[in-house]
């Protein structure tokens, strides 16, 4: 069973309009907008370029993530389920729902971009 992050941080990665991703140590933190579904934690990158920190991520899955005054190390996975790429479209347009923020939500939600969702668990 894979590690499931406290309900105090779940709480707080819910109401976290951005938060900071590193892949392995070597890379600087990014800011990122992060979404909970059913209790899990989801990241989407815009794009797939080599030297960006999704690509990053797939090449060494284990890393950090900073919100709320908090360090924590993660692993990051692919997310391939269909029905869960969806669901974090649709928490992406709830969340982040304001007019400037709209033009990204809807690119977030075009499949070349919804299959770069990872999910986090903490390591």
């Amino acid at each position: 069973m894979a590690a499931r992050f406290s309900k105090a941080s779940i709480e707080a990665l819910a109401h976290a309009k951005m938060i900071g991703v590193r892949a392995g140590t070597a890379h600087k933190y990014t800011g990122v907008w992060v979404v909970v579904v059913e209790g899990r934690v989801f990241v989407r990158s815009w794009n797939d370029k080599r030297t960006g920190w999704f690509r990053a991520f797939l090449d060494e899955p284990a890393g950090s993530i900073q919100f709320a005054d908090v360090e924590r190390k993660v692993r990051a996975t692919p997310t391939r389920s269909q029905r869960l790429q969806d669901a974090v479209s649709a928490a992406y347009g709830e969340k982040y729902d304001t007019r400037a923020s709209q033009k990204w939500v809807r690119g977030f939600a075009q499949p070349k971009r919804a299959v770069n969702t990872l999910e986090l668990t903490p390591r």
